[in-house]
């Protein structure tokens, strides 16, 4: 059991689950607002030897080198990587730190966007058709970039509605050519789609300048990472052709700059965030903590 958790920022926790912080630490503290610096975050933290944060916030290097009694980090948020992390995980490790992360609580709100937004686009619902009379994604070439968790369910999606897909990952997947998924080069898999899906971890960029020559024009790109999955110059090179873009957030679309451009369509909102991803989210958190104490107890 902690002596004292603190969830430095909102954590998207159901509210039983927030109580339920409580049967984990002598003294919980919750805050409802974001910190503001990162001398506000030291502050919050004091002497607490478990913190819970979500994704608004950084613990970097300097942080915690002011926190000395933290043994326990929980991430209320993605964790896929260290170099895409918003903790530094690397001198965690070094301080003999555990920090938890989640995965795929909020996947099917993501898909669910894809296809409504790729409706709208072809049978022109609230814009113009995307070739002029409305279509069915029926037949339409599909290429996914990242066929992890949620760019596979995304493939399962649009393969549902009658999509060819193919897909480029950093191997290739058994499983995926079982359903009739074909593995292509990146570069290939940007000429030969009509629409493409970007389901890249956060920070990872695949699209450079060659890539978005490869793409060419008349194409339909979306975005479901956190971050961009493209360079900004040839990105704003390629939105002044015949294009169209989509992504949920502006941190996905990389600025508020972009949203003059007519071919842009951004909700600016995280799609992933619906009541059953806050359960989701909430049970998987509570999980990573009971375990972590559970080893500590030795039980």
């Amino acid at each position: 059991m902690f002596q004292k958790l603190v969830a430095i920022e909102p954590l998207d926790m159901i509210p039983e689950a927030e109580e339920k912080l409580s049967s984990f630490a002598h003294r919980v503290v919750l805050f409802r607002d974001i910190p503001g610096s990162s001398e506000e975050i030291v502050r919050r933290i004091e002497d607490a030897d478990a913190v819970l944060l979500s994704y608004t916030s950084t613990l970097t290097e300097d942080i915690l080198a002011k926190c000395p009694n933290v043994k326990y980090i929980g991430m209320a948020c993605s964790l896929y990587s260290p170099e895409s992390a918003n903790v530094d995980i690397r001198y965690a490790e070094q301080r003999g730190i555990t920090v938890t992360g989640i995965r795929d609580y909020g996947d099917e709100g993501v898909v669910e966007y894809a296809i409504s937004e790729l409706v709208r686009c072809l049978h022109g619902f609230g814009v113009k058709p995307w070739d002029g009379v409305s279509r069915e994604i029926t037949g339409i070439r599909a290429g996914i970039i990242g066929l992890g968790k949620s760019g596979g369910m995304i493939a399962d999606a649009l393969h549902f509605f009658g999509a060819e897909i193919s897909y480029f990952s950093r191997s290739e997947k058994p499983e995926a050519a079982e359903k009739g998924y074909k593995f292509r080069p990146l570069k290939d898999l940007l000429r030969e789609n009509e629409v493409l899906f970007a389901c890249l971890n956060k920070n990872v960029v695949l699209l450079h300048q060659e890539e978005f020559e490869a793409l060419g024009n008349r194409k339909i790109l979306f975005n479901t990472g956190l971050t961009p999955a493209w360079d900004p110059e040839p990105f704003e090179e390629w939105l002044l052709g015949d294009n169209r873009v989509y992504c949920d957030t502006i941190g996905a679309l990389g600025g508020e700059k972009y949203l003059n451009y007519p071919n842009v369509f951004c909700m600016k909102v995280s799609v992933g965030r619906t009541r059953q991803a806050y359960i989701r989210l909430s049970e998987k958190v509570l999980a990573n903590i009971d375990s972590y104490i559970k080893k500590q107890s030795g039980k």
